[in-house]
Parts: C-alpha cells; structure tokens; sequence
C-alpha cells in the first residue's frame, strides 16, 4: 500500500506527519510524505520557529513524484492541517492527478480547524475551505466533534444529534466518517467515545479518559483508521484497531507523564495494541 500523506511537519515532537507516517509505516505501508509546514515544533507550545509553505510548492512536489510513475500506485492520498486554503487547493488539485491516474485511489481528509475549548485555530478561509470543497470531495473524513459540529452546522449534545450530523456529512460526500472525542448525552465522565459510519451501519467505541492534553492523537488515529480501513473494508474493524493503537499511545505517553506523545517508544501499539475495546452498533 502507497499513501502520499500531505500534512504538517515538526522537527522536534509529533504532529501531523511527525505522528502520521511511523505509525502508517509500522503497518507496512509506504509512505510519500508532503509537508504543508515546517515548524520546530508544534504551537500548543506559545511559541515556534519555521515556516508555511505554498500551494505552488505542493504542486512541484507532486509533479516530481509523478514524474516517478509513481501516482498510479496512488492508494490513499491523506491531508490533514493546511496553512492556507491555497494549500488546500493545490491538495485537491494532486487529489485529482491520483484519481486520474488510479481510480480507486481514496481521498482521506482530517478537517483540522479546532477544538473544544480552543475554538478555531487555523488561518482564515481556511474552515470554509474544508467545509465547502474539502470534505464534499473526501471518501474518508475524521473531524472531532468540534469540527463535526461547524462541517455541518449542527450543535451535537446527544447521540441523536451525533448521529444526524453524521448522516449530513454523508449527504455531502464522504462515505466513511469517523468523528473522535466525541461527548454525548450518555456518555459517562470517565470514558471517550470514537465512532465511525459507512453510511450504513455505525459503531461506537468507549476507551478510558486519560489526565493528558497532548498534541497529535489525532493526525496520528486518522492515519490508523485510513489504513485499517483500506485494509479492511470495514469501518467498524478500522475504528476498533485505530482506538486501541492511540489509546496504547496514549496510556504510554501518560504513564511516563510526557509533553510530547511517546509515538517511537510505543510503536508496539501500532501493529499488536496491549489492549482492545468493544466495538458496539449504535
């Protein structure tokens, strides 16, 4: 499996593809990382060096590659933070070259735009950009509830509104959505509950909280559910093996009461989890 991975870079930490390709790689896919920045480390930290690249540059990069002949063996092209929206255009334009060149290419998009807690984060024209041309042209979506709730314009406080946003960013495109970190009206103040749609069936999986505010689970669970995904078929098997990987992650990473996540030391979690967690139709 081939996964061109467009996202951003750290140079110390892990985030974006710091926390996407090893994992990917561990798996056993081969990964052409594209790094829409390059930061010496991730912003929770108040302060960081580097730059963000253009939407031109992207496009060169991809030029070279394809040059290679390489983007018919294309399977999944996976974007995640973009700086700009003209980052986000050059994205969609290589997504395009991959569909044209590999029909059965897939296009996994994380629509990094913010959190609870935090609001949005990233530049402006960057949350339309995802809402409006991103996701309607993704086959897999992995928002968090935050960014579920702005896709969709829909204000999720219960399972029952979860699930219709859900069902309304089928109706824009995507076919497999999984949202993490999701907080509903049963779900119990020591628990994270994950679920993932076909568009058929949905599922739902609850993992420990953990004392720990972290960056990078996510580019890093995206990553893991596109795989498994691919790998699988099945949007049910995927959430579960992803949840278990990041939650291994992240017990190691709290245990050794890190600041960064443990994406090295525990890459065990990726390929044989130490724990696994029920996988329940909702």
């Amino acid at each position: 499996m081939n996964v061109l991975s467009i996202q951003s870079h750290v140079a110390y930490g892990h985030v974006g593809n710091s926390s996407a390709v090893f994992p990917m790689q561990r798996l056993g896919v081969e990964v052409w990382p594209i790094h829409t920045v390059q930061f010496s480390n991730h912003t929770g930290y108040g302060d960081w060096t580097g730059r963000v690249f253009d939407g031109p540059m992207i496009e060169e990069l991809v030029e070279g590659i394809a040059a290679r002949g390489a983007l018919a063996r294309c399977d999944a092209v996976i974007s995640g933070y973009m700086g700009s929206a003209d980052i986000g255009a050059a994205i969609l334009s290589t997504v395009s070259r991959v569909r044209e060149a590999n029909r059965y290419a897939v296009y996994a998009c994380d629509p990094v735009i913010g959190d609870v807690g935090r609001g949005i984060f990233v530049r402006p024209g960057v949350p339309e950009f995802m809402r409006d041309k991103a996701v309607p042209a993704a086959n897999i979506v992995t928002p968090n509830q935050f960014e579920l709730d702005f896709l969709t314009g829909i204000e999720t406080k219960t399972l029952a509104e979860v699930k219709r946003a859900i069902a309304a960013l089928h109706a824009i495109g995507p076919r497999v959505v999984l949202v993490t970190s999701v907080v509903g009206d049963d779900t119990p103040g020591d628990v994270i509950d994950l679920v993932a749609s076909d568009g058929e069936d949905m599922s739902r999986v609850r993992t420990p909280k953990l004392a720990l505010s972290v960056n990078g689970a996510g580019d890093a669970i995206a990553a893991l559910f596109t795989v498994h995904y691919l790998k699988t078929g099945s949007a049910a098997e995927a959430l579960g093996r992803a949840a278990a990987s990041v939650f291994g992650l992240l017990r190691r990473t709290f245990d050794a009461n890190s600041r960064e996540i443990l994406t090295v030391a525990a890459q065990e979690e990726f390929v044989t989890p130490s724990r696994t967690f029920p996988v329940e139709s909702i």
